[in-house]
């Protein structure tokens, strides 16, 4: 320590909310909001330049849960999550601090001021002095000789004078007069009636709050008085909650606080990546040094180790032994926890390296009925443990001794409940779900980071997203399989049922291999510009589906069991009709026996054998088939239509309900190539649309007593974006007017009026709109539209003369999938199409037909999935308590409630959906309700 050391506080957690609401928005070249990072980040090039101290720390809070909680459960229970757009923004501003070189400083179980107050009790016992950058009014008690503030947006001191000004009392009562007054936005309770000038002229005559409160039967008969005397306790209570703590351990010594430059080449890479040029500017770094480090910082993007998680911060030196660590420590020498000893000595290291990856073995695949087997832990790559559960044992393999379930959850929970620690998992819902039945709600654990989602948003469509393709893509490492373990087919035993030891190797390589992936992958969403999409969608979507998933949609049994025995019952009678056109009865579900009916015995032309000889008989073959006239391909389509419906869905919803008749579908977040969820157990994208069978098991999907389903659904979205995309005035023109965009199209191309339009001719031309978007061909049309090819090609042809831009956005987007090998979504999502360089045409088309429609697709995935991060909170702040979201099916959501709400409810949907984007065209949501989801929709 210097002879005269002055330290600077800087109050992190409190200027990012003033930032973000003082300063305009603004988003980084990635798309990301930064406005309060922009504001950190000036003050605190402003503090080095004008106000620089000895010593200098930033603090934080590490979570919302510390020791207050435990004295007032109440205390800040009532806040809001912070806004959607200051979300990412609390780990760039942690990066910030790390860029300049300035020591960021959290503590789990205690606030940025606790933090604070130590901090400046420490230095004046050193001898030195302190100044808080902060307008808090709770820091305000702290103010005292040698400890002044400075309000970093204004620029003013605060000393005793400023703050005597404010509560009428010296700084050293300050807290007694906040106790007294207590504090709505911390739920602080105080005493009802007792405003500030109350307050303060209450401890100014009395002297302490322990006083006024001794002295309240004495006082005159008043209200103030009642009051005084029936919330004493309460008084006493928000005392102890206003009261900063001055002598919690220091989490970073003083001495390693003091002041040094900071390293300009790392601050001008950071300044760069953010786009902020003026601050590169005003410290003298100029646009050239940034953008040459920027270029610089591309190259060697996977040196950086942290990303822009909420991880400790880790000096430039530790970088480079992280990384390497990434690639050369060995995957072997894990460690089997049998001990709560054990085990709390790996949460305390997670804790405080601040980064830690989890993974749970399991019974099963479905997280909401599976048991938890065991799980793993990893912060540092090479270093992991397996903490077996319930690992049965046989009698040549026994286990050995293992936590008690519960022990081990209740010493895991803190770790997974610490805001101060990132927790990292692959597939994260999933294993969110399976802790949240173990018993630690879901909700409660954070933040996370998803290294299949962190792969998904940067490669969508280039590869599997499983972690043993991405381990074996980005670490070349092939991890031990799940067959290896438990064997295959018949010789295959349950996970619970493999030795420990073995159990171990596999389970802690998991959490290895995650913390790893994680480590390659975070920093590239920067670089391959997609960051804002992997903070905005992506990660806060996760939480949102898994609720879905728990809550389920009810269905009705009933009529689920009747509508299996009609379609068992048509199927039969399609039988014999099936028979009839056949010449014998056979095994109408056998392929082989099909073709050999179709192609051996009827002499069919266009059939084609596959590899094993056996004649192809899917759905495409047949429906060729049928398109030439034939009798007996039209009759199994439509039978095959049955059985499918009847198999994965009546029978399949029979056996999938839960015991209180709610199905609880899981959607899938990183397989499609678009960004559209799909859904399994059961998948309920494909229940047919316009059919009767499709309405009658929509029928099925009900809402409770005295609750309602409310479907809100965009309207031709995708034809929206393609009049976004591709500029097309008269469909944008059409869609602004809010016409009939089919009979519009019909008009522009056929030259008919679109009064008195005949519902034929809209037919072709919804065809051809809705066709355009998955590139249809002229064949295609005519098929569908039943008429020859030459005439839908004279079609097509027309509607291109009539629209020439859409024809150019086709050509434009397919040079860019063969120039890229991948498309862009209007929100930069990169759809990869590697079939477009295929050398047989037929599969180059299909990829250019895929290139077509990604960016629309895509877009429209990316628009509903916008809505449905925000529509939750939107919902809640509405006072729409009842409303849950139960499903989501490519461009509708449905939500249940309460029936008083129904109405509010969709009022709310669809001001959030149609406000989820701005397009050149509006979006439009159509909404109804009803009893059940075919009546809502």
């Amino acid at each position: 320590m210097t002879d005269t050391p002055h330290l600077v506080l800087v109050d992190g957690s409190g200027f990012i909310f003033r930032a973000f609401h003082a300063l305009p928005p603004m988003t980084s070249p990635e798309g990301v909001p930064v406005n309060a990072v922009y504001g950190f980040t000036t003050m605190l090039a402003r503090l080095l330049r004008e106000h620089a101290g000895t010593h200098l720390a930033v603090l934080f809070d590490a979570s919302r849960q510390t020791f207050r909680s435990e004295i007032y459960p109440q205390y800040k229970a009532h806040r809001p999550d912070p806004p959607e757009d200051l979300r990412p923004q609390f780990s760039l501003i942690r990066d910030a601090t790390q860029a300049f070189g300035v020591p960021g400083i959290e503590l789990p179980g205690w606030e940025a001021d606790d933090l604070i107050a130590s901090y400046a009790t420490a230095i004046r016992a050193a001898g030195g002095t302190c100044t808080i950058v902060s307008s808090d009014k709770d820091l305000m008690q702290l103010v005292g000789p040698g400890v002044s503030m400075l309000d970093p947006i204004r620029q003013t001191p605060i000393g005793p004078t400023e703050v005597e000004a404010k509560f009428g009392v010296p700084p050293d009562k300050v807290a007694e007069v906040q106790a007294l007054m207590g504090d709505p936005t911390d739920n602080v309770p105080g005493v009802p009636g007792i405003g500030p000038k109350t307050a303060s002229a209450l401890i100014n005559e009395y002297g302490t709050l322990d006083k006024v409160l001794a002295s309240a039967p004495d006082m005159k008969k008043s209200k103030r008085r009642d009051m005084l005397v029936e919330h004493a306790q309460a008084a006493r209570v928000s005392l102890q909650l206003v009261t900063l703590a001055r002598d919690i351990p220091l989490p970073v010594p003083l001495e390693e606080l003091a002041t040094r430059e900071p390293d300009t080449a790392v601050l001008a890479e950071w300044l760069a990546l953010m786009g902020f040029r003026s601050v590169l500017t005003r410290m003298g770094m100029g646009h050239a040094a940034g953008a040459q480090l920027h270029r610089a910082a591309r190259a060697n993007a996977h040196a950086s180790a942290n990303g822009t998680t909420l991880a400790p911060q880790a000096t430039p030196a530790a970088a480079p032994s992280v990384a390497e660590a990434v690639t050369s420590a060995p995957y072997t020498g894990y460690d089997t926890v049998r001990t709560a000893e054990a085990l709390q000595t790996w949460v305390t290291r997670a804790q405080e390296v601040g980064v830690c990856a989890v993974d749970t073995e399991t019974t099963g695949l479905d997280p909401l009925t599976a048991s938890l087997l065991g799980f793993s832990l990893s912060s540092t790559p090479g270093k992991a443990c397996y903490v077996p559960l319930r690992h049965e044992g046989m009698l040549d393999t026994p286990t050995g001794d293992q936590l008690d379930p519960q022990v081990a959850l209740d010493i895991l929970r803190p770790l997974l409940e610490d805001r101060s620690v990132l927790k990292i998992f692959h597939n994260a819902k999933f294993d969110l779900l399976v802790l949240n039945t173990a018993g630690i709600p879901h909700g409660t654990i954070g933040p996370v980071d998803d290294t299949m989602l962190l792969s998904y948003s940067q490669s969508a469509g280039l590869h599997g997203q499983g972690m043993d393709e991405l381990a074996a893509l980005h670490l070349q490492h092939t991890p031990i399989t799940y067959d290896s373990v438990t064997g295959t087919g018949r010789a295959r035993i349950p996970f619970a049922q493999v030795a420990v030891e073995k159990a171990t190797e596999y389970a802690a390589e998991d959490a290895d291999v995650t913390l790893r992936l994680w480590h390659v992958l975070r920093p590239t969403l920067r670089t391959q510009q997609a960051l804002a999409l992997y903070e905005q969608i992506e990660r806060p979507l996760g939480p949102v589906l898994a609720d879905m998933e728990l809550y389920g949609i009810a269905v009705d049994r009933a009529e689920l069991a009747r509508l299996s025995d009609d379609f068992e019952a048509r199927m039969k009678d399609m039988e014999q009709g099936i028979y009839e056109a056949a010449g014998r009865e056979f095994t109408i579900s056998s392929p082989k026996q099909l073709g050999e009916i179709l192609f051996d015995e009827m002499a069919l032309k266009g059939g084609r054998r596959g590899k094993a000889g056996a004649w192809g008989t899917d759905s495409s073959v047949l429906q060729d088939l049928a398109d030439q006239g034939h009798d007996l391909p039209v009759r199994v389509l439509e039978w095959r239509q049955l059985a499918k419906l009847k198999s994965t869905y009546t029978d399949a919803l029979l056996r999938q309900t839960s015991t209180q008749s709610r199905v609880h579908t899981s959607f899938q977040m990183a397989i499609t190539t678009t960004g559209r969820l799909s859904s399994s157990d059961p998948n309920l994208q494909n229940i047919p649309v316009r059919t009767e069978e499709g309405t009658r098991i929509r029928r099925a999907f009900v809402a409770p007593p005295g609750r309602r389903l409310i479907s809100a659904d965009y309207s031709q979205i995708e034809l929206r974006l393609l009049a976004h995309v591709a500029g097309i005035p008269a469909l944008r023109e059409a869609f602004a007017l809010g016409q009939d965009i089919h009979a519009r199209t019909a008009s522009e191309v056929f030259g008919v009026p679109l009064e008195g339009m005949d519902p034929l001719t809209r037919r072709r031309a919804k065809a051809i709109n809705f066709g355009i978007i998955y590139g249809i061909s002229a064949f295609g049309l005519g098929r569908q539209l039943g008429i020859p090819a030459g005439e839908a090609k004279a079609y097509i042809d027309a509607y291109f003369a009539r629209y020439p831009g859409i024809r150019d956005y086709m050509e434009r987007v397919k040079e860019e999938a063969r120039t890229q090998g991948y498309v862009l979504t209007p929100f930069g999502r990169r759809c990869y199409v590697p079939g477009i360089a295929e050398k047989s045409a037929a599969r180059r088309q299909y990829a250019e037909r895929q290139a077509i429609n990604a960016p629309l697709q895509g877009g429209a995935a990316d628009i509903i999935k916008r809505a449905m991060v925000r529509l939750p909170d939107a919902l809640r702040a509405a006072g729409l308590e009842s409303a849950r979201m139960v499903l989501q099916v490519h461009d509708e959501l449905l939500f249940e409630a309460d029936e008083a709400q129904a109405d509010a409810v969709a009022a709310q949907a669809r001001t959030i959906m149609e406000a989820a984007a701005q397009l050149c065209v509006p979006l439009v949501v159509e909404t109804g309700i009803g009893q059940n989801w075919a009546e809502a929709h």
